[in-house]
C-alpha cells in the first residue's frame, strides 16, 4: 500500500542546467533549513577529478556536510542503480539526525532514480555470452558491436559512445536473454515520489548562461585543468574510461595525445558544454514538479535560496 502525502519523508530538489549555481545555492539553501547535500552529479563521484567537475571545495561547503562525492575511482564501474541504493541510504540517515536532506546536481537520471520507485531489477545475465562478446570486441572492434546493437535496440545504442564497450556488451546481453530492449527494465513502477518532495529549478537567459559556462572553462583551465587530466593518465587512467569521457577530460585527453591544439581543446569543451546544458534543461523541462527561479530575475542566488527557503515554510 503506498502511503499518503503525510506519511512521506522530507526531501529537497534542487536542479538545472550546468554553471547555474545550484551547489553554492544548496549550501545557502542547506544554511537556512539545517540541511544536508546529496549530490546527484555523476562526475562528482569520482576521486581525484576536482577542477574538471566544479567539485565544491572544503571552503565551497561551509560546514555542510555533503555526501555522494568522492566514493569511486575513476576506473570503477558505476551505474545509476547503484547510485539509487547508495543515496537513498543516505539520505534515510540524514532523516535519523533530523536533518533536512537536500539533492542537488544535474544528472537526471540520478535523481529520477532517487526520488521515484525506478525498478533497475530483474535483468537476467549470462556470462558465456558476456565473454563470447568481449572476446569478439577485442578482434573487431567495439565498432560491430555497437552497429549490432543499432539494430536491435537503436534506442540505447544512440545513447551510448561506440566505444563503450562494457555498456554495449550489457545491452546485448540483456536483450539476447530476454529478447527484450534493456531500456524496457529501466521504468518507473510508479508514478508517486518515495518522498515528500519539492523541487526547485535554477536557469538564466540563454546568453548569459553560455557566457557564464565560457567563463567557468576559462576558469577551470587557468586553474589546472591540463595538469590534473595529465595526472590521471599518467596514473593509467586511460582516455576511453567512462569518467575520463566526461566534460574536461574528454577534451583535454585529446589535446594531450597530440588529437588537436589546446585552443581547438578548449572551444570544443566550450561547445560540448553549451550543448550538454540545453540537454540538461530538455530533460528537466519535462518534469511538471519543478518549480523554476530564474537567478537574474531574483537578483542572485542568495534571493533565491531566501525564496526557497520561504516556500518551504510549512512544509517541513
Amino acid at each position: 500500500m503506498n502511503k499518503s502525502i503525510e506519511e512521506l519523508q522530507p526531501l529537497v530538489v534542487l536542479t538545472g542546467p550546468t554553471a547555474t549555481g545550484k551547489s553554492e545555492a544548496g549550501v545557502m539553501v542547506a544554511e537556512r533549513l539545517r540541511g544536508e547535500i546529496v549530490s546527484a552529479d555523476s562526475m562528482l563521484i569520482y576521486r581525484g577529478m576536482d577542477i574538471g567537475t566544479a567539485k565544491p571545495t572544503r571552503k565551497d561547503m561551509r560546514g555542510i556536510p555533503h555526501h555522494m562525492i568522492d566514493i569511486v575511482d575513476p576506473d570503477e564501474d558505476y551505474s545509476a542503480a547503484l547510485f539509487q541504493k547508495q543515496a537513498r541510504n543516505v539520505i534515510a540517515n540524514i532523516h535519523k539526525r533530523n536533518k533536512l536532506p537536500i539533492l542537488v546536481g544535474g544528472t537526471g537520471l540520478y535523481i529520477r532514480a532517487v526520488i521515484d520507485d525506478y525498478d533497475f531489477s530483474g535483468i537476467g545475465g549470462d556470462q558465456y555470452l558476456r565473454d563470447r562478446l568481449f572476446k569478439e570486441a577485442e578482434e573487431n572492434g567495439s565498432g560491430v558491436l555497437h552497429k549490432r546493437l543499432s539494430a536491435v535496440d537503436p534506442g540505447t545504442a544512440s545513447k551510448l559512445h561506440p566505444k563503450d564497450i562494457r555498456r554495449i556488451i550489457r545491452a546485448l546481453e540483456v536483450y539476447y536473454f530476454t529478447g527484450k530492449p534493456i531500456s524496457s527494465y529501466q521504468r518507473v513502477r510508479c508514478s508517486n515520489s518515495l518522498y515528500k518532495i519539492v523541487m526547485f529549478g535554477l536557469f538564466m537567459e540563454r546568453e548569459k548562461l553560455y557566457r557564464r559556462i565560457e567563463q567557468r572553462v576559462d576558469k577551470m583551465i587557468a586553474s589546472g585543468l591540463i595538469e590534473e587530466v595529465r595526472g590521471l593518465l599518467q596514473r593509467g587512467f586511460h582516455k576511453e574510461l567512462n569518467s575520463m569521457r566526461g566534460l574536461g577530460y574528454k577534451e583535454i585527453s585529446g589535446y594531450l595525445a597530440g588529437e588537436s591544439s589546446l585552443e581547438r581543446a578548449v572551444d570544443l569543451l566550450k561547445r560540448n558544454t553549451r550543448r550538454f546544458a540545453k540537454r540538461q534543461l530538455t530533460w528537466f523541462r519535462r518534469d511538471e514538479r519543478i518549480k523554476w527561479c530564474d537567478i537574474e530575475k531574483y537578483g542572485g542566488l542568495n534571493n533565491v535560496a531566501e525564496e526557497i527557503t520561504l516556500n518551504l515554510e510549512g512544509i517541513f
